[in-house]
């Protein structure tokens, strides 16, 4: 399978300045971090006026190429980077406090800074200041990428508007392109593109061809020669292979479908205890360690052997189990041993489904919801920070525990971001879990969001109060946004007369067709149920629609027979 993989050519030269302000670098990533996180090449141009910029740049560009490969790999390449420009932008601003640049910025721990990530099929920049990044054209056209930060003023003069270090709070311009083989881009600071154009740089890689590094020596020196008295560096990346596709983020090559497992069977360290679930689609059995530890083994049928995408996501359940640390999240076993089949082994929780649960609790209390919803919300947001979607929260994904903790189990439809990225959409479009839980938006082609998880979870908080979904299997049914405004929500006190008016309101909101519309975090949605502010509690008196929908549309088809009997009237007597 092909690789990601690149040319590489830089160069810098102090010029006529006795300190060279320049800074730049390439990462090369093993061929694993190169899958989970790209290639990346990196340069920046420290502000001339300062004594210490040389400083700002070497920092900036070190700390992004050692510290963005140490970010988790669920996240996609625009949050890792703007957490590590973040981080540098902070250090390098307490840095500038601390010396000259406290009363002067110019003479502070400042520079400008330019990124290119190349990631799958795709190229990241990054991208604060005015050092400028380019795709080289056929023909000697250069397109610029980037947009220079510079504030002009009357007269010609300028000045920085962002650079990192300037101020405790960074603004990163982020933007993304595929790329094919043979592209070719230029990273360059103000020293060497002010006195080249893109004749000279189609000429550079004509008279050099596939030796980048003396094609960026040679348009430097051109620079320089052309009257550059700045620090000229120019980088220069061209794409040699691109991956057919993402693998999964676990090799599953030479790994085998297991066998069917029995009571007492051995198998990879674990001694099967009981079969729990058996379906078309896997085995799920308890199992015991060395250590008499319980765990949970999920494995594959035989039937999924032509089915590569659905063998992914056994490859990757774990994987994501084991990069989320929650008490409301199953965690995954120890990888102790190299394993010959695909499976999958995570923690026993002894409890009750949220669905048995519900059984067992028809009419719950207010606050018993409340608790529930809390935990259920916490162990979304761990998945959330990791920019990961579980995709499929139903009753039977939930385990309380003995100590009455809630846990989210089966993230075989997780969506992870940094995975999914690199192709042409990072976006969770594909339907992946139970459709009376499933959010509008996923029927409608716009995809799930955070969002979409809290309109899932507030479902669940109406079904446990009440025993019914909001919309029915109105949901289900959507082809397209034109049907939204067709939902019809059924009111909370519909079913539970019991319950205020203001959690109607909340629960309303949560579940509202259209996301924007919603409480816009999970954290907002629990606050509302424990706190719910003036816009749920105001004195309002409730539509009969709402109060008694039977009612409501029964009295409506009376008006309407009676209107049509008195119109049938007035014609017969016209006559």
């Amino acid at each position: 399978m092909a690789q990601l993989s690149l040319a590489i050519g830089q160069h810098s030269e102090a010029g006529a300045k006795p300190l060279n302000q320049d800074f730049h670098g390439a990462a090369l990533p093993s061929v694993a971090q190169r899958r989970a996180r790209g290639i990346a090449l990196a340069i920046a141009d420290g502000i001339s006026s300062s004594p210490v910029s040389q400083v700002a740049s070497a920092a900036a560009v070190r700390g992004f190429l050692e510290d963005y490969y140490g970010t988790s790999e669920a996240w996609t390449v625009r949050r890792a980077a703007q957490c590590v420009l973040a981080a540098t932008n902070g250090w390098l601003h307490a840095q500038t406090q601390r010396g000259d640049g406290r009363f002067d910025k110019d003479r502070g721990h400042v520079c400008t800074f330019s990124a290119l990530v190349f990631k799958g099929r795709e190229v990241h920049l990054l991208h604060v200041g005015d050092t400028r990044a380019y795709r080289v054209h056929a023909g000697g056209a250069l397109e610029q990428l980037s947009q220079d930060h510079r504030v002009r003023l009357a007269g010609g003069h300028t000045y920085l508007g962002r650079a990192l270090g300037v101020s405790p709070y960074l603004e990163i311009d982020h933007a993304c392109w595929p790329v094919e083989v043979g592209e070719t881009f230029l990273l360059a600071t103000d020293g060497a593109y002010e006195h080249l154009d893109g004749m000279m740089v189609q000429e550079a890689l004509a008279l050099h061809g596939d030796d980048l590094q003396a094609a960026a020596e040679a348009l430097v020196a051109k620079a320089l020669t052309r009257g550059g008295d700045d620090n000229a560096t120019v980088m220069l990346a061209r794409v040699l292979s691109l991956p057919g596709q993402l693998a999964p983020p676990v090799r599953r090559d030479g790994l085998r479908l297991p066998p069917r497992l029995a009571p007492r069977q051995d198998f990879e360290g674990y001694r099967v205890v009981r079969e729990l679930h058996a379906g078309a689609r896997s085995q799920v059995v308890l199992a015991v360690d060395a250590a008499e530890r319980e765990w949970v083994l999920k494995l594959p049928s035989a039937e999924l052997a032509e089915s590569p995408r659905e063998l992914d996501r056994f490859a990757t359940e774990e994987w994501v189990a084991r990069r989320v640390d929650s008490p409301h999240v199953v965690k995954a076993a120890p990888a102790e041993t190299q394993r010959e089949h695909l499976f999958t082994a995570t923690e026993f929780i002894a409890g009750p489904t949220l669905a048995q649960w519900m059984t067992d609790h028809p009419r719950p209390g207010l606050d018993e919801v409340r608790g529930i919803v809390a935990q259920i919300a916490r162990g979304l947001q761990a998945l959330h920070r990791k920019e990961m979607l579980h995709q499929d929260l139903r009753p039977e994904n939930l385990i309380i525990d003995r100590q009455g903790t809630v846990v989210l189990i089966d993230l075989a439809s997780a969506h992870v971001a940094g995975l999914s990225e690199g192709l042409g959409d990072a976006s969770a479009r594909d339907i992946a879990g139970t459709l009376q839980y499933t959010a509008p938006e996923y029927f409608t082609g716009e995809g799930g969001s955070p969002l979409a998880e809290l309109f899932s979870l507030a479902v669940l908080a109406y079904q446990m109060l009440t025993g019914q979904l909001p919309y029915g299997l109105q949901v289900p049914r959507l082809t397209g946004p034109q049907g939204l405004h067709k939902l019809q929500y059924v009111p909370l006190r519909t079913h539970r007369p019991d319950l205020p008016d203001w959690l109607d309101r909340v629960l309303r909101k949560a579940l509202h067709p259209q996301p924007s519309k919603r409480q816009q975090a999970l954290s907002e949605f629990v606050h509302d149920l424990h706190e719910p502010g003036p816009e749920f509690t105001r004195h309002r008196r409730t539509p009969l629609q709402e109060r008694h929908p039977l009612l409501f549309w029964r009295a409506l088809t009376v008006a309407f027979g009676l209107s049509t009997l008195v119109l049938l009237g007035l014609r017969v007597s016209g006559r």
